[in-house]
């Protein structure tokens, strides 16, 4: 019996992934939450096999999720199921120990497919995520994404800028006109994605990548 956890911010969404799921008698669904945080909560308490998570949801990030649940130790299959395929996504994925990354336009039965896959130790992606990794490997690690971190989404990269320039989370709420709470939010998502444990190591990783210096 395969322990599957979902992960998934939609309600609607999610009831879904539980029924299609259920129809296979070979998987036990042992969790459906909604939120990153409560993906980590879970992962632990069900010791699930395999994790079908999204990459956007509240109260912490799927790739933050992915990367928390992982660095446990946890023996879970991480299963990307999303409808981003870009390259940031992708690579954060990937960087952060997702097993399988497929689009939500997936049928029952090609999801299905993938938490098999990944019950039995293999991988599963989607056809355009597979020509983003060989296309990775091919130019060298060179992505399309422009600049330093692709990784990060355009927002927390703006935010590593000012880290990097030595600007306190203050600062940078009022410069972006955000709550202190979303900036720290940013702050926890971008270091976990770089796989930094403090804002020491993020801003000293940020200023080796070329960021925080002067403008010309």
């Amino acid at each position: 019996m395969i322990r599957v956890l979902i992960a998934e911010d939609h309600p609607l969404f999610r009831d879904a992934l539980v029924n299609a799921l259920a129809t296979d008698p070979d998987v036990d669904v042992v969790g459906a939450v909604g939120t990153g945080g409560a993906a980590v909560v879970e992962a632990a308490r069900t010791c699930a096999d395999v994790i079908v998570m999204d990459l956007e949801m509240p109260g912490g990030s799927g790739v933050g999720a992915t990367a928390e649940i992982l660095a446990t130790g946890s023996d879970a299959r991480v299963l990307v199921l999303t409808s981003h395929d870009d390259d940031r996504n992708v690579y954060a994925a990937l960087r952060a120990g997702a097993h399988g990354y497929l689009m939500k336009s997936a049928s029952a039965e090609e999801i299905l497919a993938a938490v098999a896959a990944l019950a039995r130790g293999d991988g599963m992606f989607s056809g355009t995520v597979v020509d983003r990794i060989t296309r990775h490997l091919t130019t060298g690690g060179r992505s399309g994404a422009s600049g330093a971190f692709p990784e990060l989404t355009s927002r927390e990269r703006d935010i590593l800028e000012l880290m990097a320039r030595g600007h306190s989370n203050t600062f940078i709420a009022d410069h972006f006109v955000l709550s202190l709470k979303t900036v720290s939010n940013h702050v926890s998502n971008l270091m976990t994605k770089m796989g930094v444990e403090n804002r020491s190591a993020a801003v000293a990783k940020a200023r080796d990548g070329g960021l925080g210096q002067p403008k010309d």
